[in-house]
């Protein structure tokens, strides 16, 4: 055994041991550009190092880490791996730092179609150039009541799930999983959750492009055409991204034959997580904290010191620049009053990049939209959730088609051996 421990690279480490980013790169078999990349996702905590110059690890976290990878790559379920978790898809491919819906690249598509375009191309692969989007008026009716019954403070997302289960409770064909029937729920689901939502701007209408029913939504401000485009991309642009955590649930949820609102629901459940959906709202009050403070430096330090990840920055599937954040930034220099939350923007990326290497996410880009537009905090959330929605009903749809119940992976169990004796 003792041989085994000494040939073992994840084996005990001296209590206190600090490594470098060199050290810890090596012992994670991944680039240095990867550590950090786990410090932003919360995997692992850094230490600026004694003078002021680089980062150092706790060597047993680092090891524990080391010891988790390895597992999950031996179980298949790991990046990369062959397990019940990787699941065959032809919507959304990630390739080093680009995405692509269809074969198509995704922030192209994004920038050229509209919210409603993108959706139609994920579900059909086809494209339905000036497609809109109508909402039952019985399903909104019901929505609205179920709404109004909600506390005040109610978040966003308590609110688009009513949305979906008074939907639901409205359609007596819910049950119908066939690709037709799937595919009229998708679009009148999406336009229900947004019509539905108390509208703050005065002058709206209910009717025309999803984006403009949105923005009325979320800011009492009178739209203009830079925001209104910049607003439809980012839904396109977050309408999917492969298998994250609330689309592994949708999925799951299909697979199980719960019809499309049920599947939406799961999504919207798992989206309310601050490591999800709600990170567009952490990020939005950092950019709010910079832009009172005069600068990022402060703002940073505060965020370090109490071990916190910097909100907004690093994205686990992308070394480099987030294509999401690069396309949205693009058009935000052509929204009139963008410029200082842009500038705020780029400083806290600027000011981070002194402690570890991680460039802006699209969680950032859309803090900084919100905060241009006059949003609250929960705005990027309500923005996500809806985008997203066409995503998770093309996984849905992908999944009807498959056998039924597959998404169970089996459990490891770690607990005590049995026969026990019967507890008293």
């Amino acid at each position: 055994m003792r041989d085994q421990e000494a040939a073992d690279p994840t084996g005990p480490t001296r209590e206190g041991q600090r490594l470098s980013t060199r050290e810890t790169a090596e012992l994670l078999g991944v680039k240095p550009e990867t550590v950090y990349a786990y410090v932003s996702r919360g995997q692992l905590t850094s230490r600026r190092a004694s003078g002021g110059r680089g980062s150092t690890f706790d060597a047993e976290e680092v090891t524990a880490l080391a010891r988790r990878n390895r597992r999950e790559s031996d179980r298949g379920t790991g990046p990369g791996g062959s397990g019940d978790l990787s699941v065959p898809t032809r919507l959304t491919l990630i390739d080093k730092d680009r995405y692509y819906f269809r074969g198509v690249d995704a922030t192209e598509l994004a920038v050229h179609h509209s919210y409603e375009e993108v959706a139609e191309w994920l579900w059909t692969g086809e494209l339905r150039p000036g497609v809109t989007f109508t909402a039952p008026k019985t399903s909104v009716a019901a929505a609205r009541r179920a709404i109004a019954a909600l506390p005040e403070h109610s978040a966003p997302v308590d609110r688009l799930r009513v949305v979906a289960i008074a939907a639901a409770a409205e359609d007596p064909l819910r049950f119908d999983l066939s690709e037709e029937a799937v595919l009229g729920t998708a679009r009148t689901l999406i336009p229900t959750l947004v019509t539905a939502l108390p509208p703050v701007l005065r002058t709206h209408r209910d009717s025309g492009p999803l984006a403009h029913r949105l923005w009325a939504r979320l800011t009492g401000r009178s739209p203009d055409e830079a925001s209104l485009r910049a607003l439809d991309t980012a839904l396109g642009l977050l309408a999917d991204h492969d298998l994250a955590a609330s689309t592994l649930a949708v999925r799951v949820a299909a697979s199980a034959r719960a019809h499309t609102y049920a599947a939406v629901s799961a999504g919207l459940g798992v989206l309310e997580g601050p490591l999800h959906g709600a990170a567009s709202e952490l990020a939005h009050r950092l950019l709010l904290d910079v832009l009172d403070r005069g600068t990022a430096v402060p703002v940073i330090a505060d965020e370090l010191r109490a071990g916190r990840r910097v909100p907004g920055l690093g994205h686990r599937l992308y070394p480099g620049e987030d294509p999401r954040a690069r396309a949205l930034f693009t058009l935000l220099e052509d929204v009139p009053g963008a410029a200082p939350a842009l500038a705020a923007a780029r400083d806290i990326e600027a000011t981070t990049a002194r402690h570890a290497p991680l460039h802006a996410n699209v969680d950032l880009a859309l803090a900084v939209l919100t905060t241009a537009s006059g949003m609250p905090a929960s705005a990027g959330e309500t923005i996500f959730a809806v985008a997203r929605t066409a995503g998770w009903i093309a996984h849905a749809q992908e999944e009807y088609g498959e056998r039924p119940l597959r998404m169970r992976p089996s459990g490891q169990y770690v607990g005590v051996r049995p026969p026990q004796p019967l507890p008293r």
